[in-house]
């Protein structure tokens, strides 16, 4: 399968799909636990709860069709930010 590494759908999972969803046949398992959730800056759509902790219910980014590119992309960026700085 072309670019299957960018894209898996694990449907058996008992939390398929954990976020809501009108597309479950488009979304993306491969990121479970997103690797931007320690950035502030992600892009993605979160709230703080009162206690302060990041809650990303409502964010798809990492779970859309397209996720592994943007996450990729955004960790590159901080890379590059960090060697700059």
């Amino acid at each position: 399968m072309e670019n299957s590494y960018r894209f898996f759908s694990n449907r058996e999972c008992k939390f398929f799909p954990c976020h809501k969803t009108d597309r479950p046949e488009d979304f993306n398992c491969l990121f479970c636990y997103c690797p931007l959730y320690f950035f502030e800056e992600c892009g993605g759509n979160y709230r703080r709860t009162d206690a302060g902790v990041k809650d990303c219910t409502l964010c798809l980014i990492p779970h859309a069709p397209k996720g592994y590119d943007y996450i990729l992309k955004k960790i590159r960026e901080r890379l590059a930010d960090e060697k700059k700085a």
